[in-house]
Order: C-alpha cells, then sequence, then structure tokens
C-alpha cells in the first residue's frame, strides 16, 4: 500500500471535507425529527418533513458516511499514518463507531416517520442530537491531541 503515500494529502482533505458534510448532516437530521414531533401526521407539514428528512438521509448523509469510511479506511492503510503502538486511536474508532451507529439509528426512526409511527417524544431526538457532537469531540481531540 506504498502508492497510497503518494496521495495521503488529496486523501486526507477528502476525509475531511467528507466528515464535515456527514457531521452536519446527522446533526441536522435529528433537528428535523424534533419539529417533525410537532405536526399531525399526514399533514402537509408531516409529508414537507418526511422530503426534507428523505433528502438530508440519501442524497447528503449517507454518501458522506460512505465517503468517512472509504478515505478512512485508505488513511488506515497509508504506511505511517497511524502510530499503532500509541493508543489514541482506540478511543478515535470508538467515536466512529457511536457516530455510525447514530446513523443507523437516524435511519431507523425516519422509517418511524415515514409510515407516521413515530412514537417517541421531542427530548429524546434533542438528545440523540447531542451524542454526535459528544463523539465529534473525542474524535477531534484524539487526532489532533493524541493525550496517550
Amino acid at each position: 500500500m506504498t502508492f497510497l503515500v503518494a496521495f495521503y494529502p488529496w486523501i486526507k482533505a477528502l476525509h475531511v471535507i467528507s466528515v464535515i458534510a456527514w457531521m452536519a448532516a446527522l446533526l441536522y437530521l435529528p433537528r428535523l425529527f424534533v419539529y417533525h414531533c410537532e405536526v399531525v401526521p399526514g399533514s402537509a407539514e408531516s409529508e414537507r418533513f418526511k422530503v426534507m428528512e428523505r433528502r438530508l438521509l440519501k442524497l447528503i448523509a449517507n454518501p458522506a458516511g460512505i465517503a468517512v469510511w472509504v478515505f478512512g479506511t485508505l488513511l488506515v492503510l497509508t504506511p505511517g499514518a497511524v502510530d499503532w503502538a500509541s493508543g489514541w486511536w482506540h478511543l478515535k474508532m470508538l467515536g466512529i463507531l457511536v457516530v455510525t451507529a447514530v446513523h443507523h439509528v437516524l435511519m431507523a426512526r425516519r422509517k418511524d416517520f415515514l409510515h407516521d409511527r413515530n412514537r417517541r417524544p421531542q427530548k429524546y431526538y434533542r438528545i440523540l442530537n447531542e451524542v454526535p457532537t459528544l463523539a465529534m469531540v473525542v474524535i477531534v481531540v484524539m487526532v489532533i491531541v493524541k493525550p496517550f
């Protein structure tokens, strides 16, 4: 995989761009769900939220999440990119898995709204909205500071 070394800056740039898009989508989608909870199922407003949620997930969140994993994997495969003897990358990986799990939870909750079956209150989505933020803080600190 030594050929990846020549492309490292580009892979890293595309990874960061993908992360920004993914996080934006994962932070906005639960907010849409909060507002969707306020409208009557089957109403014009509810149908509008369904379109917004579908587009956000299908056009931004899903492609960006896939790109994050693809470019992140390429970075990991690049010789010298990760000091495997240090421990920071374990916590970073845990953060990535948490963000990925939240993404999958949001996909399932979108299906609930799509079929007018949401049974969760606004507070659930407000709390869920904070999880990717906390994971992002952990990930960024691990990558930049590398405390251990």
